[in-house]
């Protein structure tokens, strides 16, 4: 049996640090995963940025709140479910991802947790596994699963490569040149109908 596994920010729905950021005005929150490899390097940074601004969950929260996913994101996904199994494996956290979900129609999502303070102060995070994508794809095909894998930035790359198919969607440049092995789209359309190949 297969399962595809899809990123989440940037893939399904918008970027939140960005919303965040513009949201904010502090333009140091726009910097993503497709900017610095190293998440845990990534997200120190965001910490350190949202306690110098006195900036907490709440906050965060209320921007989530006004996000809507990419323009045919539900379309694809209602379909993409209707034909295999899916699964959104993102690095974001239980706390940010909820309204999301409901708005993609609670598709199955593996994410990780912040860590808050009574105060509302976001203090750290728990990752769900180390290296979460990978691992995540590593166990299921441990079950006998295949894996149909895409997302867009550097911390899907490991998971896209580990799966009998693998796909970039709405990447950045740097990265495509970077891994021109990896078929590359930017339309929803064009997506479905490469996992639809691999799936047959």
């Amino acid at each position: 049996m297969d399962i595809v596994c899809l990123d989440m920010e940037g893939v399904l729905v918008p970027e939140i640090w960005i919303a965040f950021a513009e949201a904010t005005g502090i333009e140091e929150l726009k910097k993503t995963t497709r900017d610095e490899p190293d998440y845990d390097k990534l997200m120190q940074y965001r910490l350190s940025i949202l306690k110098e601004h006195g900036l907490g969950l709440k906050e965060i929260q209320d921007v989530i709140s006004t996000i809507n996913p990419l323009e045919g994101a539900k379309e694809f996904l209602d379909e993409l479910r209707s034909i295999c199994q899916v699964i959104i494996i993102s690095d974001t956290f239980t706390q940010f991802a909820k309204p999301l979900m409901e708005k993609l129609g609670y598709p199955t999502l593996f994410c990780n947790t912040l860590e808050v303070a009574e105060d509302g102060s976001i203090t750290g995070y728990q990752m769900r596994c180390e290296k979460s994508k990978l691992t995540t794809v590593k166990a299921l095909q441990s079950c006998g699963f295949e894996t149909i894998a895409s997302g867009d930035s550097f911390n899907d790359l490991a998971m896209i490569k580990a799966s009998k198919a693998g796909f970039l969607f709405k990447s950045t440049e740097s990265i495509k040149k970077d891994n021109p092995q990896i078929p590359a789209f930017d339309e929803f359309d064009d997506l479905l109908d490469a996992i639809k190949g691999a799936l047959s």
